[in-house]
């Protein structure tokens, strides 16, 4: 029990540290082998202690602040994780999620958004939580493009997947998703579909 605490603790120490030096509060962030390994124990300390969390702790606006890619290894069959980079200050990649008020609170949408000025993307879509495994579905069906923040491109685009109005039927084998494993009042952590770690910090 000793040993889990002092991990838990070191971990969490990292992330937040991280988080702190994105946000200009504290210098040197961590390395990024430090933090890729930090969000491993905190994945491995999600799984062994069976955390859930619900998806009211998911909303609002976050700031990607760090994530990796991943590689193929042939001789393996599998994939590694690629070394992470924190994202440049130059770039603004949000995501919000918002909730359906009624009747079923484990749906709402999501919103994603890159900012390169003059340029603006954003995507947004429905989300289903799976609450049980931490699991958040999603599916982007709408694109928006703004330049010097006029809106030049606004359109219904079809889903890469599946079709909107079939989003909430589909398996989540044919859905992209995120695999929280991490919730704070001040960051979030994820793992997605295609097996990179990433790091969120809180906007709103």
């Amino acid at each position: 029990m000793t040993a889990d605490l002092i991990s838990t603790s070191e971990f969490i120490t990292v992330l937040s540290q991280a988080v702190a030096a994105y946000r200009g509060q504290i210098g040197t962030p961590p390395s990024t082998e430090t933090l890729v390994n930090a969000l491993l124990q905190a994945e491995k300390a999600a799984k062994q202690q069976r955390l859930n969390y619900p998806f009211e702790s998911l909303l609002g606006k976050w700031r990607l602040c760090f994530a990796t890619g991943t590689k193929k290894v042939r001789q393996r069959g599998g994939i590694v994780l690629g070394k992470g980079l924190y994202v440049p200050k130059f770039v603004t990649i949000n995501i919000s999620f918002n909730a359906n008020l009624e009747p079923d609170l484990d749906k709402g949408e999501i919103d994603n958004q890159v900012e390169l000025l003059p340029i603006l993307l954003k995507l947004t879509g429905p989300v289903q939580y799976m609450g049980k495994k931490n699991l958040l579905a999603f599916d982007f069906n709408r694109i928006l493009i703004s330049l010097f923040g006029r809106v030049v491109y606004n359109r219904h685009i079809r889903s890469g997947r599946v079709q909107s109005e079939d989003f909430y039927s589909q398996p989540i084998a044919k859905l992209s998703f995120f695999a929280f494993f991490l919730v704070t009042e001040d960051f979030i952590a994820a793992r997605g579909r295609g097996g990179g770690l990433a790091l969120w910090i809180r906007e709103s």
